[in-house]
């Protein structure tokens, strides 16, 4: 009973999150696929210009969503609008998700759909398509980073760890740019897929897809703990130790690798204040209000350097 009613709990989630699944941002999404022989028409990349002058830094968002939908409000176009109101040229992304119906389904144990390398792929192309229109869109092409929530945390710190150009070659794509953001900031993300004791199931699902998950390689090998690279960008690490979406530990695996391998990092972990707060003040408490400001100036000391 209690299974069926969380099930119950998700699908109700995902519906809503589908109604909410509109970005308004003030000029048109950009296509990013257009003109590729990639069938991803749907992928778009919303744009946020800064509303005050700022040192041209633009920030891609990624909301989270379990890598089967997204929210946009909280975790997508709330975040840009704040950043905007900052000076941050900001970008929220809809990447490729399996879908609220395949999450229902598991169709994509039948027809492969939308799974991994897709998302990362999204994302890198979102990165080289910004960085080649820096001069259009009006930033710094040395000042591009990502900033990702739960599954979107994931898809953030993946664009950092697998910086390789990889995934957009194997889908037919000249690079005219660099694929790797300058800075990435996963905000209570799911990092494992390989450690059992915190691995958060659903996103797994989300990005392997169905019948995937017992590949023991295919979870190691996106297991972001694992394959933090020596050359890393700075990141800035947020979560909260009473989240009851996606445990706290993954967070703790991530700051170890990070220390381990010399990259430059702030880990803050929050007592209280749960998961899928994102920008909205109505969802943050006393700790998570001040998340905003923390990240700002992180990030002014990171751009600094």
């Amino acid at each position: 009973m209690k299974r069926i009613a969380a099930i119950l709990l998700v699908l109700l989630g995902a519906i809503v999150a589908s109604a909410r699944g509109k970005v308004h941002s003030p000029i048109a999404p950009v296509r990013i696929w257009e003109g590729t022989l990639e069938r991803a028409a749907g992928v778009l990349l919303y744009p946020f210009p800064a509303e005050v002058q700022g040192s041209g830094t633009c920030i891609i968002v990624c909301p989270g969503g379990s890598y089967f939908w997204h929210d946009m409000e909280a975790e997508g176009e709330s975040v840009a609008r704040w950043l905007s109101s900052k000076g941050i040229t900001a970008f929220v992304l809809k990447y490729r998700v399996g879908g609220a119906g395949d999450f229902i389904t598991g169709s994509r144990a039948i027809s492969r759909r939308r799974r991994h390398p897709d998302m990362i792929a999204d994302l890198q192309m979102a990165i080289m398509t910004v960085r080649t229109r820096a001069g259009e869109f009006g930033i710094d092409p040395s000042r591009i980073g990502v900033m990702g929530f739960s599954a979107g945390g994931h898809l953030a710190m993946s664009s950092a760890v697998f910086p390789h150009e990889g995934f957009l070659r194997a889908k037919g794509v000249d690079i005219t740019a660099s694929p790797a953001p300058d800075f990435v900031a996963p905000v209570y993300p799911v990092v494992t897929f390989s450690d059992e004791r915190y691995a958060h199931r659903r996103s797994r699902r989300g990005l392997l897809g169905e019948g995937r998950t017992r590949n023991r390689a295919l979870r190691d090998s996106m297991s972001l703990e694992k394959h933090i690279p020596a050359g890393c960008p700075p990141v800035f690490l947020l979560n909260c130790k009473d989240d009851p979406v996606v445990r706290w530990e993954n967070s703790a695996l991530l700051d170890s690798a990070l220390t381990e391998k010399g990259v430059p990092h702030l880990w803050t972990l929050y007592e209280t204040g749960g998961h899928g707060f994102g920008a909205d003040i109505t969802k943050q408490d006393s700790n998570t209000s001040g998340w905003q400001d923390l990240f700002l100036d992180w990030l002014g000391s990171v751009l600094e350097r």
